[in-house]
């Protein structure tokens, strides 16, 4: 049997599976570009995408821009006509301006969450680009859809709903993690249940895309069944040669152990999940000062109160100083053994899924 294709408007991915967008410098041009040619849906993150820019620190905003146009054409000589999104969200400062960068760019679909994007259809009007928000909860969703069907007269082209398994910054409170109703597949539902009403009366399916500790076949199977158009994988793309990031930093997804895969609370006032290393035990100890900040990369972080540089510390993880770093990582993280190249990391999950299918 084949896999159900994922139609997102008039873009059509022959595998329905989303790389997700993963920050700072993990999935840039090379790992979106491969997932995009194997058949996926290909993600750039554009936060703090400027980082190896020689005027990151004097210009950062220009070298933001100028970074993000450069990927998404590297992407594109990679893929061909493969489907390449980015990832941009509505914390970033710069936000409005790198979502215009991105549809001048004719990039082929925007991510956005971290936020309500409520203004994001007033950015991509007029153009071919398709815009998915990223939300956490039925209720976001149908808040979503309500706001642009009200002030734009259109829905979202597609939606993730991105459960408490997902590696990074979260969008639950640390009481939600383990509270069975968060679970994703009742998460996927409550979504499909509030969206409804907005696809009846625009006579359009809104695709939902599930992502959040999702690692084999047999979860892709079950979301698939439970009535996700697609899914979003993030950590285990990390752990690819094609991955933007250092030998070092998916050396971290190899090594760990369930143990090592921890709660952590970030800087910009919201809880992750990541590796546990030796920098952030110094973290909770304290003894990470004096503190720089380095960017100014996120509305919601104070300067004056955040123990740590957050930006600082992921760029230096990306480029293997995990001395001065950390991982971000989903909960199934530590079940990574080995790096793979994206090819058979696609072969394998699509594989997996048709068996899975079948069987269930």
């Amino acid at each position: 049997m084949n896999l159900p294709k994922l139609r997102i408007g008039n873009l059509i991915a022959k595998v329905p599976i989303v790389q997700g967008g993963m920050g700072v410098g993990i999935s840039l041009s090379s790992l979106a570009g491969n997932v995009a040619l194997n058949g996926g849906i290909g993600v750039i993150s554009g936060v703090e995408i400027g980082f190896n820019e020689p005027d990151y620190y004097k210009n950062k905003k220009e070298a933001n821009i100028r970074a993000l146009k450069k990927h998404i054409r590297k992407a594109r000589e990679i893929c061909h006509d493969g489907i390449v999104g980015v990832n941009l969200m509505v914390a970033l400062n710069n936000f409005e301006e790198m979502v215009k960068e991105a549809v001048k760019e004719k990039i082929d679909i925007i991510f956005s969450g971290a936020g309500l994007p409520l203004k994001l259809p007033k950015l991509t009007k007029g153009t071919d680009t398709k815009i998915s928000p990223i939300v956490s909860s039925g209720r976001t969703a149908a808040l979503i859809c309500k706001s642009w069907d009200k002030r734009y007269n259109i829905i979202p082209d597609a939606i993730v709903v991105e459960g408490p398994k997902a590696g990074g910054h979260l969008g639950f409170s640390k009481e939600d993690l383990d509270n069975p109703s968060m679970e994703l597949d009742k998460l996927l539902k409550d979504v499909l249940t509030a969206i409804k009403p907005f696809e009846e009366k625009y006579n359009q399916k809104i695709p939902v895309i599930a992502g959040g500790g999702v690692f084999n076949g047999k979860d892709i199977a079950h979301l698939l069944k439970s009535g996700a158009s697609g899914v979003q994988l993030g950590s285990r793309f990390a752990a690819t040669y094609e991955c933007d990031a250092s030998d070092e930093f998916k050396r971290a997804y190899v090594n760990s152990s369930s143990e090592d895969i921890k709660i952590i609370k970030s800087p910009v006032g919201m809880i992750g999940r990541a590796i546990s290393n030796d920098y952030l035990n110094s973290v909770n100890q304290g003894l990470e000062k004096p503190f720089r900040c380095i960017t100014n990369c996120l509305k919601p972080c104070n300067p004056k109160e955040a123990p740590y540089c957050i930006a600082e510390a992921l760029i230096n993880a990306q480029k293997g100083n995990l001395t001065h770093g950390f991982a971000f990582a989903g909960v199934n993280a530590y079940k990574i053994d080995k790096i793979v190249s994206v090819k058979d990391l696609m072969d394998e999950l699509v594989t997996n899924t048709k068996k899975h299918l079948i069987s269930l």
